[in-house]
């Protein structure tokens, strides 16, 4: 059943009115407001700093979709979903600069295009087949074989021979030039931005849609209750199986868009700590696709923030900017605690809260 609020005797007739997306006017507007927002008044009105710290809360939540969808929806617990990304990543480098592209397609500049879809099936598929233990065990031990894939993918295969092509030691550099799609060089931070928001938005539609399906009612039932739903007739494992597919799909996507954010493209990029970190901001942004939202910004501008007060003290106590990685280590700590101990549902359910409160009063029920 929806959420929304309908004025006092209005009925939802059929499933399609129920689920619809903009159901009244307030929400039409309310959403009209928010593309406005981030598609016009943000790149406008942003520096180049903060338009930076914008497309760092995009790929955060590029790659925190991917973690709600296999830990939200699914209850498939995941720390090795670095991985993944670092595949996308990987395989849209490696095809734009080895793959003897058709003169027209470069000269169109569709080679990036078509190597961001390319390097998300790649690393659902890659998903998959760190996905197949699912079938057979979960809980501590499926933790365990996707951090095995973190390991194994970019420790080992990505670190010690991926990276290893065309005699580039550890990084792949990216000329400029490199990254363009149709007419459009990407080469500034806004250019950068409108590429984040186009594929976060397209990302969220396809999600959203995708879990109003008999598909996503499967994986939450198997989240529920895993026995009850195979009882019900529900495969688990293809369904599962769907579910490593469309997380690693989305990681790869954003994997692929991180190559256009920087110059040079190394493992580093992705470590172990990154994925844990994903976990992390989905424990504090909540349940649902705005908790992968909420949790990104409260994530990422925190740690700009707590940069910011280090620099601006640094000249006192020049030793923070040294202990600095270490400060962000503690707060993310610290930060998990928190939200766990005094709002373990998250800030998506705050702002739901705030929500009902302004479409209920005066009334509190």
């Amino acid at each position: 059943m929806t959420r929304v609020w309908l004025p006092c005797g209005d009925y939802h007739q059929n499933y399609a009115e129920d689920q619809g997306w903009w159901q009244t006017r307030v929400i039409q507007g309310k959403m009209i407001f928010l593309l406005v927002l981030v598609f016009i008044l943000f790149p406008l009105f942003l520096s180049g700093y903060w338009l930076s710290v914008a497309n760092m809360i995009g790929y955060t939540a590029l790659g925190a979709l991917g973690v709600q969808i296999l830990i939200g929806y699914a209850g498939l617990i995941t720390l090795g979903h670095a991985a993944f990304i670092a595949v996308g990543a990987y395989a849209s480098t490696v095809l734009i600069l080895y793959f003897p592209w058709p003169h027209f397609l470069v000269a169109w500049g569709l080679a990036y295009p078509i190597s961001i879809i390319i390097a998300a099936i790649v690393a659902g598929l890659w998903s998959v087949l760190f996905g197949l233990p699912s079938a057979r065990i979960k809980g501590f031990y499926l933790i365990l074989s996707t951090m095995a894939a973190q390991f194994i993918t970019v420790d080992f295969i990505l670190t010690q021979y991926v990276s290893q092509i065309g005699g580039r030691g550890q990084a792949f550099s990216l000329p400029p030039g490199t990254i363009k799609i149709g007419p459009w060089l990407i080469d500034s931070d806004r250019k950068i931005y409108f590429l984040m928001i186009t594929l976060l938005t397209l990302a969220v539609i396809v999600t959203a849609n995708l879990l109003r399906t008999r598909v996503g009612r499967a994986w939450v039932a198997i989240r529920d209750n895993d026995v009850a739903a195979e009882t019900l007739g529900i495969n688990i494992v293809w369904y599962k199986l769907l579910n490593f597919f469309v997380a690693g799909f989305i990681g790869g996507i954003a994997g692929a868009f991180w190559v256009s954010n920087c110059a040079a493209l190394s493992p580093e990029h992705f470590p172990w700590f990154w994925s844990l970190w994903l976990v992390g901001v989905i424990l504090i942004g909540g349940a649902g696709i705005d908790g992968v939202i909420f949790g990104s910004i409260f994530m990422v501008g925190v740690m700009e923030l707590i940069q910011i007060g280090v620099i601006s003290i640094s000249d006192v106590y020049p030793e923070l900017m040294i202990k600095f990685l270490y400060i962000k280590e503690s707060v993310f700590g610290l930060a998990i605690c928190a939200f766990l101990i005094y709002e373990p549902r998250g800030l998506s359910y705050r702002w739901w809260q705030i929500k009902n409160y302004f479409n209920l009063w005066p009334f509190s029920y």
